[in-house]
């Protein structure tokens, strides 16, 4: 699925803070992104609980390299640990989100998910001043970190976000909220 995003809009920069980079996604970073996510306890709270097999993955990884609009996201020793996509929602779409985001679990509970949302909000508020967050109503762990972001629940929607329309739940955090937060935990 390819999206359409704002001019002046790069979807695919180099971000780099503390150690972790994030950079576009490519066809040579197939069996990187397949070795992060190929632990099952991943993927248990998704809607894709069975993203780990090459079965599902392998589809999953071609929607994001087609998207124009994946970053891997790696870490201190080049290795890959994850990654994440802006992508603009179906029904709404000016609106700049970020998503299909997902980390190995050596880099769940400590600062990684707070350094790679700040080095993609960062990039996305320098566009506009609200990002959109689509969670499947029982990924709990998702919502939770979204919210721990300042992020708000507004709503739930029907939308096709790659692979068919399902229902999502829908956070919206604008830039004085994030700002908020971050100076918060930072000075925490």
């Amino acid at each position: 699925m390819a999206f359409t995003f704002p001019d002046g809009f790069d979807p695919q920069p180099i971000l780099r803070d503390r150690g972790l980079t994030l950079s576009p996604l490519s066809e040579d970073d197939r069996t990187g992104l397949a070795g992060a996510a190929g632990d099952p306890l991943i993927w248990s709270g998704h809607p894709a609980r069975n993203r780990h097999e090459t079965a599902v993955f392998t589809p999953y990884f071609d929607m994001l390299l087609a998207s124009g609009a994946a970053l891997t996201i790696r870490g201190k020793d080049d290795r890959i640990i994850g990654c994440t996509v802006y992508y603009t929602d179906t029904n709404a779409p000016s609106r700049l989100s970020i998503g299909f985001t997902f980390l190995v679990r050596a880099h769940w509970g400590g600062d990684t998910n707070r350094i790679v949302k700040r080095l993609t909000l960062g990039h996305l508020f320098a566009t506009t001043s609200e990002a959109w967050f689509h969670i499947a109503p029982d990924n709990l762990r998702s919502q939770t970190a979204t919210t721990r972001l300042g992020a708000v629940f507004t709503h739930e929607a029907c939308i096709d976000l790659a692979g068919g329309t399902a229902r999502w739940r829908c956070y919206c955090l604008t830039r004085e909220s994030w700002n908020a937060n971050d100076a918060a935990f930072t000075s925490a």
